[in-house]
């Protein structure tokens, strides 16, 4: 008599252990009397013609089922294969049932109204001989559940969904299951993993599971449940992804044990260990896990994976290797409770000195390894509270700092200090932030966008003494380079570019020209760490010049006013940026006089002396991080005097050429511009002395239309021009 097969898993109901036992013991003689039998050694083939059968396969036999319509079929120690077609259990029997045989399953729908969808089971004969199956492209519903997989047997699941529409989507009792683009869902969890059991003895092999861009879902229960006395292993792959109707990825019970790899996928939820089980998590390739994990033994953290809290957690050992740990989102201060600390990731916090909260990271016990903590920004300043406290260790080489430095509070940013075996965020040791370096620095360029648009008579409109007086219209392009210096307030880069038009006509028969001009210029601000800024200017204006051709005496004078379009983008410690805007108004004056004097064969000096001033409107305004900001008026008084030298050569029929070159002493008088961080007043100052030389060239290719250009150089304690360039044309009538 032929030893019958027989699962008894352990702490399953009697129900769970009839579901297993019915559909692995080979029905009798009298039973099969009732079905199509394809006895050993033969093959048999099922068409689209062929009755709908019972089917039982005994051993070295072969079913075929292609485009077949079948009842339940029963394989022992046999093979079956079935392309397209369906199969229809009635009643409790299980629709496809093996003991150790091999069944290729492809593009079919398997269907038990009360059983099992697809059994997979082995005989208890003291071989390791189980079941393999091959599903491609298929649906297996179960009454009850899905699949039930012995030990040593194994199940793949290619484009497939798997159903227990009152149990288990599909119950491990030992074997492997591999799931490929499929899903696998149960009334109760998806997948359960336990023992096998024969008598009292435990079967040893342990439940492996494999899932691979496929989807598992518990609707009354975990995802994923492992609750007996084994050790699971779970790997979750390539956009995987678990759902429990409790929330519960993961239980473990019973003593039940895991192992669980998490690769390349999302998941959110929790996982939760009774007493005397046990859990090992790994995250691996930019995964990432949101949850609470209860009584988790260890966590590892691999390859840019992010374990993100929903609330105050503990792990017993935390293992990064390039991982993260994301506290929650500011306002959400958590947590964490290790017992021991290795590797190396990132822990990202908030803190809020207001308040005197924040995130916590607790090792009782051996911190070791490098890491660090990204800490969230904030514009608020801090209040009252000295410090934060942010990580406590019980011990160990582990080192703590901050990523991007130290962490954007208000009107400052603050650094890490370790004491002890702890590390805090201390407030006296602080320096000024992005944000306020942002500020400081609009406030700051309204003057030096006013110096880029300055210009002189000579670099305005070229050499006007060979037009006689006469009217015309001229334009310039102009683009300039200045260093800030941290003296001056805050350290800043400015690249202007700019241009401007302008009219004029002779007074009467005077030697005056009165005109009008407006222009355009944006000046771009770079101020370190990805912090940048923008100002628009557009401005608009009237001159006056007056030149003596016998004396070479002159006189020049420009009014206008400005429309300064400021913008802020502010990159902040914990990668986040601000943003802020705000507009002003400006109105400015300059006045230059000097002499031409003639030498000998063309040669010239032209002494001369210019004084400016602008006054630009204070502003308030906020950035979106919450720092706010206050300006009182700027002001600029500039004075400036030097000399050009050149020579003029004579190209006839009306055309000249005339290089020079320039040298000059420039003083800036204004001071103290007082600006207002959050209430912390800082002074923006500009003044002080500087060199400035450059050169040129004004050439007239007819007797209307004349082209000039020039470069220059200025340098000082607190502002140096790299460069100045500057290009224009006159067309006089």
């Amino acid at each position: 008599m032929t030893k019958p097969s027989i699962f008894k898993p352990s702490a399953l109901s009697c129900a769970l252990q009839a579901a297993l036992v019915a559909p692995l013991v080979m029905a009798s003689a009298q039973a099969l009397a009732i079905t199509k039998v394809v006895e050993s050694n033969q093959t048999f083939t099922a068409t689209s013609g062929t009755p709908s059968y019972n089917y039982g396969v005994l051993e070295n036999a072969t079913l075929n089922v292609q485009g077949a319509r079948t009842e339940h079929i029963q394989v022992r120690k046999g093979q079956l294969n079935i392309e397209g077609g369906t199969v229809t259990a009635v009643g409790s029997n299980n629709a496809v049932a093996l003991v150790s045989s091999t069944a290729r399953i492809a593009n079919a729908r398997i269907d038990s109204a009360q059983g099992n969808g697809l059994t997979v089971g082995r005989l208890l004969d003291g071989s390791a001989t189980g079941s393999e199956v091959q599903v491609q492209s298929s649906e297996i519903n179960g009454g009850r559940f899905g699949a039930t997989l012995s030990a040593y047997s194994n199940l793949s699941l290619k484009d497939s969904s798997l159903t227990g529409a009152t149990a288990d989507g599909l119950l491990m009792i030992g074997g492997q299951a591999q799931a490929h683009n499929s899903v696998i869902k149960g009334a109760e969890s998806g997948v359960r993993l336990s023992h096998e059991y024969y008598g009292s003895e435990a079967n040893e092999q342990a439940p492996t599971l494999l899932l691979d861009n496929s989807k598992v879902i518990g609707e009354a229960g975990p995802a994923l449940v492992v609750d007996s006395a084994t050790t699971a292993r779970i790997d979750v792959l390539n956009g995987s992804s678990l759902e429990g109707a409790n929330g519960t990825l993961l239980e473990l019970k019973n003593g039940g044990s895991a192992e669980m790899q998490i690769g390349r996928s999302d998941l959110v939820g929790n996982i939760q260990v009774g007493d005397g089980s046990t859990a090992q998590l790994t995250l691996n390739d930019q995964s990432l896990f949101k949850g609470r994990l209860e009584n988790v033994d260890a966590l590892a953290l691999n390859g840019d994976s992010t374990w993100a809290l929903v609330g105050d957690s503990q792990v017993e050992q935390l293992s990064l290797q390039g991982g993260h740990v994301q506290f929650g989102e500011p306002g959400q201060f958590y947590r964490l409770d290790l017992g021991e600390l290795s590797g190396n990731g990132t822990f990202h916090m908030s803190a809020d000195f207001a308040t005197g909260e924040g995130d916590l990271l607790n090792v009782s016990g051996q911190a070791n390894g490098q890491h660090t903590l990204a800490i969230s920004a904030s514009g608020h300043d801090p209040a009252a509270v000295e410090r934060i406290t942010v990580v406590t260790t019980g011990g160990g080489d582990a080192e703590f700092s901050l990523v991007n430095g130290p962490v954007d509070l208000g009107a400052f940013s603050y650094d890490l200090t370790k004491e002890g075996n702890d590390w805090h965020l201390d407030t006296e040791k602080k320096v000024i932030s992005p944000g306020t370096r942002s500020v400081l620095a609009l406030f700051n360029t309204a003057p030096t966008v006013w110096y880029g648009e300055l210009s002189s008579l000579r670099t305005r409109m070229g050499e006007l003494r060979y037009n006689e007086g006469k009217s015309g219209a001229w334009g310039r392009a102009y683009g300039s380079k200045y260093n800030v210096a941290e003296s001056s307030g805050t350290a800043y880069k400015q690249t202007q570019q700019g241009f401007t038009l302008g009219a004029d006509a002779q007074v009467g028969d005077s030697q005056w020209l009165v005109g009008v001009l407006a222009g355009h210029s944006k000046s771009d601000l770079d101020l370190s760490r990805g912090t940048t800024g923008t100002v628009d200017s557009y401005y608009a204006g009237a001159y006056t010049t007056w030149l003596d051709q016998d004396s070479g005496y002159y006189f020049d004078a420009v009014a206008k006013v400005n429309r300064f379009d400021n913008k802020s983008k502010v990159a902040m410690s914990d990668g986040s940026q601000a943003k802020g805007n705000y507009k002003t108004n400006g109105v400015g004056a300059s006045a230059e006089f000097g002499r031409h004097i003639k030498l000998d064969d063309g040669y010239f000096v032209e002494p001369f002396a210019q004084v400016s001033a602008v006054s630009i409107q204070g502003a308030s305004y906020d950035l979106d991080s919450g720092l706010k900001a206050e300006g009182d008026r700027t002001m600029s008084v500039l004075g400036k005097a030097g000399a050009t030298v050149g020579r003029n050569f004579d190209l006839g029929e009306g055309r000249f050429a005339q290089p020079y070159l320039r040298a000059a002493a420039v003083h800036e008088f204004a001071k103290n511009n007082q600006v207002k961080v959050n209430d912390n007043v800082f002074n923006n100052d500009l003044s002080g002395s500087r060199a400035e030389v450059g050169a040129g060239i004004a050439v007239s290719l007819s007797e209307r239309l004349q082209l000039h250009a020039d470069i220059d150089y200025s340098n000082g304690d607190k502002i140096e021009k790299p460069f100045g360039a500057n290009v224009g044309v006159r067309f006089t009538w």
